[in-house]
């Protein structure tokens, strides 16, 4: 039996390792996989400090959306411990100056609630297919997500969010097998700009799904998890 691809999954925005459930049920055949938490630090570099120190010499890495932003950090600081790469729903440049501003007026408004419901209806239509508005299952998977972050956990990420770098410049150091997916209704970051940035790459395959928003890993498992697999094999 061949030995287990050491994977680490990153989560995005107010996500656990509950984002990638299906994934670690999926591909614990071939991969030895784990999730760390990132909402314990306001800035990526020390997020990316703190995932690596626990890492091993070499493994696999796939982020989404946030947590592509924290990958390509890991990768870029050292790219030859990186033996696979995977970027799901993500970008890599920064946030434009009204997209600051959202973040900015989110975390004001946060700070001000004496309560925090993390991701509420009125969110929803930006991270998932509009198919699955009324999946009580999912919707309430997402839900929990979010109180688990809880609100200072959100204020620290989307601190780190929204100081992030531009690393589109940056992305040819990278030239391990690399996969970019996204949702084909991604509305918050439209899949013909992951596509672009995939062009980046030296060595990247664009995959895209079908009926899927922001968050593939939970909304189209199999699918996702049938890409992630001949990923690894490449």
């Amino acid at each position: 039996m061949s030995e287990k691809i050491p994977l680490i999954l990153v989560p995005g925005l107010l996500c656990t390792d509950e984002l990638w459930r299906d994934q670690l049920l999926a591909l614990s055949d071939i991969a030895d996989m784990t999730v760390p938490e990132h909402h314990l630090h306001d800035n990526i570099e020390e997020i990316a400090d703190h995932i690596l120190k626990d890492a091993p010499e070499k493994f696999a890495l796939a982020g989404l959306s946030m947590g592509g932003y924290i990958a390509l950090e890991i990768a870029l600081r050292d790219p030859s411990r990186i033996t696979h790469f995977a970027l799901l729903d993500t970008r890599a440049d920064p946030d434009s100056p009204s997209d600051k501003k959202k973040r900015q007026d989110f975390i004001r408004l946060v700070q001000r609630g004496s309560t925090f419901k993390g991701v509420t209806e009125s969110l929803l239509p930006i991270l998932i297919h509009p198919s699955r508005f009324k999946d009580v299952e999912l919707t309430s998977r997402i839900y929990k997500m979010a109180q688990d972050i809880g609100k200072e956990g959100f204020i620290r990420q989307e601190t780190a969010i929204m100081n992030r770098k531009d690393r589109t410049d940056e992305l040819s150091k990278i030239t391990c097998p690399t996969l970019v997916l996204s949702g084909n209704e991604d509305a918050l970051i439209p899949a013909p700009h992951q596509e672009k940035m995939a062009s980046h790459f030296p060595d990247a395959e664009f995959h895209i799904i079908d009926e899927c928003g922001h968050l593939p890993t939970m909304e189209r498992p199999f699918e996702t998890n049938t890409i992630l697999r001949e990923w690894l094999s490449w």
